[in-house]
């Protein structure tokens, strides 16, 4: 008989997802990206992949896309008010 071989993943997870996750790529100098944080949310597979393909098709990244699309219905309030 001969043995199955051993499966081996593409990639396997951190052994410490939480120093993974907070750890910077690259050190930045301007002053806004120094409070970055990672936003997760929950979408339907179906969604993922429209958000994918319009960034694809862009030529955007989809975290650059949702920035962007963040930022423009997220406006800034000057007087502190919130909504």
């Amino acid at each position: 008989m001969s043995a199955h071989p051993i499966r081996r993943r593409f990639a396997a997870r951190p052994a410490d997802p939480e120093s993974w996750i907070k750890a910077a790529d690259a050190p930045r100098t301007d002053e806004a990206a120094r409070f970055t944080a990672r936003l997760t949310i929950d979408i339907a597979p179906e969604l993922r992949g429209r958000i994918k393909i319009v960034a694809f098709q862009r030529g955007s990244t989809v975290a650059d896309m949702l920035r962007d699309l963040l930022a423009r219905e997220l406006p800034p309030t000057t007087d502190g008010d919130r909504p």
